[in-house]
């Protein structure tokens, strides 16, 4: 790209970007008219739904990490939290630790499973304990939402063990 000699002013382009530009429109116009109308909106619907469940679990671990148990509550289906009460066991309960073992993983049929390792303890005993809770996630296309399906984690009380559920 420049002026050519004894032009007056006037800027051309080489030839050879006009017949690549052309190509390259062409390849784009055919490859838009060859893909199906669905499948870039699928893509985009997935990719929402994996946004929108990255959202939640982060959501969710915070909620439970600082102690703010009735959100961590607002995370579970609507028939699942009836009552709208926190377990009495949150009372003294504090979350020291919170970490991923295994990721969200979306399954064909709109459900996510991830496991994480809480550490714990009661005010009143002081004794850090430990679980590993496996979470199973539903996405609900009529609220547009993802649901912890799977509850809030059962914290033990008494022992001092490793639980598991």
């Amino acid at each position: 790209m420049g002026r050519p000699k004894g032009s007056k002013g006037r800027w051309t382009t080489p030839r050879v970007v006009h017949g690549f530009g052309r190509g390259l429109v062409a390849v784009l116009l055919a490859a838009l008219l060859t893909t199906p109308a669905g499948v870039g909106c699928a893509v985009v619907e997935k990719d929402r739904r994996a946004v929108g469940l990255q959202a939640a679990t982060s959501g969710y671990q915070s909620a439970l990490r600082w102690g703010y148990y009735d959100t961590a509550l607002g995370f579970l289906p609507p028939d699942q939290r009836k009552s709208g009460e926190i377990p009495e066991i949150f009372a003294e309960l504090r979350v020291t630790g919170y970490d991923v073992a295994q990721p969200p993983i979306i399954q064909a049929d709109d459900s996510a499973t991830q496991i994480v390792v809480i550490d714990y303890l009661f005010e009143d005993a002081q004794v850090v304990k430990q679980l590993t809770d496996r979470q199973v996630w539903r996405w609900d296309d009529a609220m547009g939402t993802w649901w912890l399906h799977s509850g809030l984690p059962k914290f033990a009380r008494g022992g001092a063990g490793r639980t598991t559920r």
